[in-house]
């Protein structure tokens, strides 16, 4: 089961099963769009904050971000705002 605000793993699998020349425009539209949501998403949530279920639909997937620290906290620390 994937974690709130994320791609359901299903979604993600009928997307990649489907071959693209049987998809619409509104279709590959879709994916891309989704796609790209899920991984930002995956890049916003630190890893020690995933359920162990999401960790292993990232890994698979290719959205594993490979941190425990989350964009936002990042951008914090680059701007010299994060927590020390």
């Amino acid at each position: 089961m994937s974690d709130t605000g994320r791609q359901s793993f299903t979604d993600k699998a009928e997307a990649a099963l489907k071959p693209d020349s049987e998809k619409s425009t509104t279709e590959h539209f879709g994916d891309k769009l989704k796609g790209n949501a899920d991984s930002l998403g995956s890049s916003a949530q630190p890893q020690s904050e995933k359920s162990a279920g999401q960790k292993v639909g990232d890994t698979l997937s290719g959205n594993s971000n490979q941190n425990d620290q989350s964009m936002l906290d990042k951008t914090k620390d680059a701007l010299g705002l994060g927590q020390k």
